[in-house]
């Protein structure tokens, strides 16, 4: 799987979509306007780094963001280089697992949103169930705990 990830297609694929997001530089300081350059020079020592087990993602950078009930939730950021593969892998994973996934689920999925998701929790309201769980993973206790 490995190199479908690492395809010249799919990695463009991958950079588009890394710019397209507009997000923060990481740790190295990176924007994502520089993702092109990176690719030009780069983009075969990259690849040879990941073939041989030899790229080792870089540090993220931890940014606090308000949840708006007086709290913080801690905000990882990526180096740009780090969203670039790990957006290459998503796109071969998605292709290869997305379909199996089931119809109920909307985190973090394609053409799904949160709206949806409180849609439906609507139309389940409307049909006469009366209980919805949220269940934020980060906040469930341990098995055994």
């Amino acid at each position: 799987m490995i190199e479908q990830v690492l395809t010249r297609k799919n990695l463009l694929r991958a950079m588009r979509k890394v710019q397209q997001n507009h997000g923060s530089a990481g740790v190295d300081r990176m924007p994502v306007t520089k993702l092109s350059e990176l690719m030009s020079i780069d983009r075969e020592e990259l690849i040879a780094q990941v073939q041989t087990g030899n790229y080792l993602p870089q540090a993220i950078l931890g940014v606090e963001i308000p949840k708006g009930n007086g709290k913080y939730r801690l905000l990882g950021i990526p180096t740009v280089t780090d969203r670039l593969l790990q957006q290459a892998v998503l796109q071969i994973i998605t292709a290869r697992f997305e379909f199996k996934f089931s119809d109920y689920s909307f985190g973090f999925r394609p053409n799904r949103s949160v709206q949806q998701a409180v849609l439906k929790a609507q139309g389940y309201i409307n049909e006469g169930f009366q209980h919805i769980v949220d269940i934020d993973l980060q906040t469930f206790p341990p098995a055994g705990g």
